[in-house]
């Protein structure tokens, strides 16, 4: 750089990205869990509106849907809940009896199932 001119200099820079990416160590770790706390929220909610929704349709109809799209064709929810880990709407893991009627819903993804047992959603 020629003398007399403005800016920073590569030194100056590169310390300037050391310590932006030394803060980021120290916030990510606190931000990351919040996230996964924040799904799991999502998911027990999305989980007891699914049972609630199969409850009624139940109550209402004295059996139980064979698909979950029903509830959606009945009005029982606007439409599925979205899985907040694999952000899909269409793979919910369906408990049926013998007839095929669905008597409960899991959550789809292999990250929230061990959670999934043992939850009251």
């Amino acid at each position: 750089m020629r003398s007399g001119e403005k800016g920073f200099t590569l030194i100056e820079l590169l310390v300037v990205m050391a310590i932006i990416a030394t803060l980021l160590t120290l916030v990510a770790p606190r931000f990351f869990p919040q996230v996964d706390k924040a799904k799991k929220v999502v998911l027990e909610h999305n989980l007891q509106t699914l049972r609630q929704a199969l409850d009624y349709f139940r109550r209402d109809r004295a059996e139980g849907p064979n698909h979950l799209d029903e509830l959606v064709d009945a009005g029982y929810l606007r439409q599925l809940p979205l899985d907040p880990v694999s952000n899909k709407r269409d793979d919910w893991q369906v408990i049926t009896d013998d007839t095929g009627q669905i008597i409960d819903v899991k959550a789809p993804s292999p990250r929230t199932q061990a959670e999934n047992d043992e939850s009251e959603y």
